[in-house]
């Protein structure tokens, strides 16, 4: 079959003279229409560098093809060589020919306008579709990719959206164009098992509708090997094993392959959950949390104070014990988060307590964000990184403080320089764990960890899960975790928490829930969870309606009825 894309000896540089030291170096593969390429690696590998190369969007960012060629064909068979293109060749091909969803959405999002204005406006550079054409395009682009309330959600700006919703957003653009390659780079990443699962089926719908070809960039090999019909696995910027799927999965031959897979965190139904803690009923929680409500009201117009209300958080309620985890799972919009920013204040519970305990220097709950990056001031060195939680809670910055500095920064396996280095001399793992010993600082009972180690690579992952359970055994610290990556609750929970729609559906062992899930969606989200095991397989979608959160003003839900599905395990009535 003629290659739809034949790639030769491709070498990336940046810089001054990035000829002297590529940071990509020979690579080479071909793709035919409709297959599907993997690119594998951990960060700074070279894999989203070779992608940004085909559309030569990595032009933008400073880098310089400065050797091989890009064989592109034509829908007419003629083909030309992208690495030589002009920019006006360019321009036709992005969004057309070569779709590219990027890893986060929030800097690929426009903040000033609202995300339908951005979907339509997909449509009409790809489309020529105008006016109500291109709005009611944008809308079912929304349904299609699962946003419920497309369209009030329409109106929403990109802050407005949780971030599996905004990645959703940027899918349905990328895929206005109905492009013959697609570029994936961590396309699935924000998003929970289920969604990842109607996502993965919806682009191997349209390659089979399209012929389309499809470049996906993953950390998850599970992804890969219900995917992907070819993988290429990169390391330092060379390419060190491609192959057939089964062949590079069953069979790996170098070392690295070897590592990336034996690090893969699998899921085992239950099997593997810790049972290093015990309940006991004469402990008191570190935290809880009765009949939490969360509601954001909605404007009803230029006359009306307000037409209703988003219930994001309806009636939830959990403790958690000293030394215990409590992972918090559920799609992306089910009230996770804002459960969790709740608690720590950062979001106005409507009604509901939250008790905490008193804390041993006033600040009982800490948080660790999802993004390392953005959660560290890059003006800041590490020393007053570190020093600005007890700043806040009046301390000083004395030589016993900076002594704590050092031994947490020990503890987390960072050097004793790193007091005067800045955010940006550290790798993605490095900056996480500057994180959490930024959490650390006031000796917190209770730490919230909001997807933190799901931007991580594999092996990176699983140092920081080794590394959390190790602090939790040395502080006695209650950590609330909350992912969607269900391999890694399996890894980390005492307890698990499933949130839908707002509320917890069901609640209780960590054992008990995920090997025998009672409630109808704890069963979706465990079966859409991929396995390395499943090969290429076809995805069973649910397509059940998320109900909306969107009540009309004056709407009380009706009590909650709960059943015992057995010792620590109890059921939402559905």
């Amino acid at each position: 079959m003629t290659s739809l894309l034949s790639v030769r000896d491709l070498s990336v540089g940046f810089g001054r003279d990035p000829a002297t030291n590529p940071v990509v170096r020979g690579v080479s593969f071909d793709l035919a229409p409709g297959e599907t390429i993997a690119l594998v690696g951990e960060s700074g590998s070279g894999k989203s560098v070779t992608a940004l190369s085909i559309n030569r969007l990595v032009d933008f960012g400073g880098g310089r093809i400065v050797g091989g060629t890009m064989a592109w064909t034509r829908p007419d068979g003629s083909t030309f060589d992208l690495a030589q293109a002009d920019e006006r060749a360019l321009l036709g091909l992005r969004g057309r020919e070569i779709g590219m969803i990027f890893q986060e959405p929030m800097t690929s999002l426009n903040p000033v306008h609202t995300v339908g204005a951005q979907i339509e406006e997909a449509f009409r550079l790809n489309r020529g579709l105008e006016g109500r054409a291109a709005s009611d395009a944008a809308r079912e682009a929304l349904d299609r990719v699962r946003i419920p309330d497309a369209a009030q959600r329409m109106k929403y700006y990109p802050h407005q959206l949780s971030g599996g919703m905004r990645q959703r957003v940027m899918i349905a653009m990328a895929l206005a164009g109905n492009p013959r390659l697609l570029i994936a780079d961590e396309p699935t990443t924000a998003l929970d098992v289920t969604v990842q699962a109607q996502i993965m089926a919806l682009l191997a719908e349209l390659k089979a509708e399209l012929g389309m070809a499809m470049i996906f960039i993953t950390h998850d090999i599970g992804l890969v090997a219900g995917i992907a019909d070819s993988v290429m696995v990169m390391q330092d910027g060379l390419v060190v094993e491609q192959g057939r799927l089964d062949a590079v999965l069953d069979a790996p031959q170098h070392d690295y392959t070897k590592h990336l897979l034996g690090a893969v965190p699998h899921f085992t139904g239950g099997q593997a959950v810790r049972r290093d803690h015990q309940r006991s009923p004469d402990v008191k929680p570190a935290v809880k949390v009765d009949d939490l409500v969360v509601r954001f009201p909605i404007g009803g117009g230029w006359f009306s104070r307000d037409a209703g209300a988003i219930h994001a958080v309806e009636g939830v309620g959990f403790d958690l014990v000293p030394g215990e985890t409590l992972a918090i799972v559920g799609e992306s919009g089910s009230g996770k988060s804002t459960t969790a920013r709740a608690i720590l204040g950062l979001t106005e519970a409507t009604r509901g307590a939250i008790v905490t305990a008193p804390g041993r220097h006033g600040r009982p709950v800490q948080m660790v964000f999802q993004d390392p990056f953005a959660s560290l001031n890059p003006r800041l060195d590490v020393a007053a990184l570190l020093a600005e939680p007890a700043i806040a809670a009046g301390m000083k910055v004395d030589a016993a403080l900076r002594q704590r500095m050092l031994q947490l920064l020990e503890r987390v396996g960072l050097p004793e320089d790193s007091l005067s280095r800045y955010p940006h001399q550290f790798s993605g793992g490095q900056r996480q764990r500057l994180c959490i010993a930024r959490a650390l600082m006031l000796n917190p009972d209770v730490v919230v960890l909001d997807e933190a180690v799901s931007a991580l690579d594999v092996s990176v992952q699983a140092k920081v899960l080794d590394l959390l359970i190790d602090l939790q055994h040395e502080f006695g610290l209650a950590y609330l975790f909350i992912s969607h990556d269900m391999a890694v609750v399996e890894r980390i929970a005492h307890r698990v928490a499933v949130m839908y729609a707002g509320q917890v559906v069901e609640i209780g062992a960590a054992a008990a829930v995920l090997a025998q899930p009672q409630h109808s969606y704890t069963k979706r989200l465990i079966a859409a969870v991929p396995g390395i095991e499943r090969r290429r397989q076809r995805y069973n979608v649910d397509t059940t309606a998320v109900p909306s959160l969107i009540k009309p003003k004056g709407y009380e839900p009706g009590p909650a009825q709960w059943v015992t599905a057995g010792d620590d395990h109890l059921v939402r009535v559905e």
